[in-house]
C-alpha cells in the first residue's frame, strides 16, 4: 500500500511565468513572492519536478497530493488557475504515478478533486461539492488570503491565528451545510481544520450538531505536534487523520515525527490506509 503526503504545493511553469509577467501582488520578483499579506522567499528549485520526487524518496512518500495554494489569491486571479491547470496536467504525467494533483476550484477530469478557500466554503459552493461527489473526486479546503493583522502582529500572526480562524469557521459551515446536502463527498480539512474538532463539545452544548457516524471528513495534519493530533483523533476517530506537510512551505520531517509518536497504527492509517481509501 502506498504512502501519501495529501497536502503539497507544486506551481507549474505556466504559473511562475505569470506570477512573474505581473506588475502587482500577487507576483514574483527576483527571490521573492509579493502577496497583499507581505513578502516571501521564493525558490525556483521548490517547484522544479526531479527535486520534489527527490524531497519525496528522502522522506518516504510515494504519492504527493499537490495543490494551488488559494493563499496566492488565485480565487481572485482565474488567470493563474488557467496557467496552473495547463502546466499541472504536464507535471502529473511526467511523474511517473509520484504526483496526483487537486483541480484548483472545479471539478476537472483528470484530477483528484478541487482545493477552494475556507472563504469559499463559508460563502457557498454552489454545485461543486454535487460535481465532485458524483465524478468520485475529493474536495480539499485550504486557508485564503488572510484579513488585515493588527498593527503590532508578530510575523507569525497569520498562521497562528488568521489560517486557523478560517478553517474552524469552514469546518462548522460544512457540518452545517454543505455537508448535509453532499454526504457522499469526502472533504479533508487541511491543518487539522485550525484544531475546529476540539469545538464539538461546545457545538452540541449550543444545539449544532457533531459529525454524523460515517461522515466523510478527513483532517490534514501539517504543522501540528502529537498532542494535538491525539485530541483530533479522539474528536473524530483516528482514522479520520490524513497526513499533509505543506511542502514546500514547511518541511515534512517534524509532522512525520509527530505522527510516529501516535504509534505504528496512526502512522499507517494517515499515510497509508486512509489516503488509500480517498485516491484508489
Amino acid at each position: 500500500m502506498p504512502t501519501f503526503d495529501v497536502h503539497q504545493h507544486l506551481l507549474p511553469a505556466p504559473v511562475v511565468a505569470a506570477l512573474r509577467a505581473r506588475s502587482e501582488p500577487p507576483r514574483v520578483v527576483g527571490r521573492s513572492l509579493e502577496l497583499r499579506e507581505g513578502s516571501f522567499p521564493f525558490e525556483e528549485r521548490d517547484n522544479d519536478l526531479a527535486e520534489r520526487i527527490a524531497v519525496l524518496d528522502r522522506d518516504g512518500t510515494d504519492v504527493a497530493v499537490v495543490s494551488l495554494a488559494p493563499t496566492l489569491e488565485v480565487e481572485e486571479h482565474p488567470e493563474l488557475r488557467e496557467a496552473y491547470h495547463e502546466g499541472i496536467r504536464d507535471l502529473v504525467a511526467d511523474a511517473g504515478g509520484r504526483l496526483r494533483a487537486f483541480a484548483s476550484g472545479v471539478c476537472l477530469e483528470g484530477f483528484a478533486g478541487a482545493c477552494v478557500s475556507a472563504q469559499a466554503l463559508v460563502g457557498g459552493l454552489g454545485d461543486l461539492s454535487a460535481e465532485l461527489a458524483r465524478a468520485g473526486q475529493v474536495l480539499f479546503v485550504h486557508p485564503g488570503p488572510p484579513g488585515s493583522p493588527p498593527a503590532s502582529a508578530p510575523p507569525w500572526w497569520t498562521a497562528v491565528v488568521d489560517y486557523t480562524a478560517q478553517m474552524q469557521a469552514a469546518f462548522i459551515s460544512w457540518l452545517a451545510g454543505d455537508g448535509a446536502r453532499d454526504p457522499e463527498l469526502d472533504v479533508i480539512f487541511a491543518v487539522l481544520a485550525g484544531g475546529a474538532p476540539i469545538q464539538l463539545e461546545r457545538l452540541r452544548s449550543r444545539g449544532g450538531a457533531a459529525p454524523a457516524a460515517g461522515a466523510r471528513v478527513h483532517l490534514d495534519t501539517a504543522s501540528y505536534g502529537p498532542r494535538a493530533l491525539r485530541l483530533c483523533a479522539d474528536a473524530l476517530g483516528a482514522d479520520r487523520l490524513v497526513f499533509g506537510s505543506d511542502v514546500p512551505v514547511l518541511p515534512a520531517a517534524p509532522t512525520l515525527q509527530a505522527l510516529a509518536a501516535l504509534g505504528d497504527a496512526a502512522v499507517s492509517s494517515a499515510r497509508s490506509e486512509s489516503p488509500s481509501r480517498l485516491f484508489p
